[in-house]
């Protein structure tokens, strides 16, 4: 079972035109199997300041200790992060910006990421910052509702193409649980029915 196969049942409510004997008006219920969805409010700004965390160390240290101009310390420093990035994501799920923000990285089957994978989705990171355009309303007091367009970066180019995903530390426990579940259920499908029952 994979975190792409799972799915969450939503219910939604529908009026009708029609009244029960006390004037409430009836509502039809229908039942949908939705995809999961596993990115949280705000994930793509914590993982871009969250690479910039990871990147502050090799800079400072290409910067203060080997003495390099400004640029060189900024651009030797990428590959330096991609490459340790690759291990830590391999080794515990997670980097030092990442771990400030209680991300973790998995793969499709709630797994951390084999070291070839978490290279190839740290490598494609630098790709992520493509602008992605929104309107964005405000309210002000003195100058009213104002609607602006904003550009926001994009950062789940990496993790579509990689097959991973970036999931908050306390949402890791529940993934895993349902891919038990889900797993449990496809081999056993007799005792789920029974259950029903």
């Amino acid at each position: 079972m994979r975190i792409s196969e799972l799915t969450e049942r939503k219910t939604t409510r529908r009026a009708t035109r029609n009244f029960d004997s006390e004037g409430r008006r009836i509502y039809n219920e229908f039942e949908y199997n939705l995809p999961y969805k596993v990115d949280f409010h705000g994930s793509d700004h914590k993982r871009q300041v969250a690479k910039y965390i990871d990147m502050a160390p090799f800079f400072l240290v290409l910067y203060f200790i080997f003495k390099l101009p400004i640029i060189y310390s900024f651009i030797g420093s990428i590959p330096l992060v991609m490459i340790f990035g690759s291990v830590t994501e391999t080794l515990w799920g997670t980097t030092l910006g990442k771990k400030l923000f209680k991300i973790k990285v998995i793969d499709d089957y709630g797994n951390y990421p084999e070291i070839s994978k978490s290279l190839k989705r740290n490598v494609l990171c630098l790709a992520n910052f493509y602008p992605k355009f929104s309107e964005h309303t405000t309210k002000d007091v003195a100058f009213g509702t104002q609607t602006r367009f904003r550009t926001d970066l994009s950062m789940h180019m990496n993790n579509k193409l990689c097959h991973t995903y970036t999931v908050k530390e306390s949402q890791l426990w529940t993934l895993r649980k349902m891919l038990d579940s889900q797993i449990h259920q496809k081999l056993h499908p007799d005792t789920f029915s029974i259950q029903k029952k």
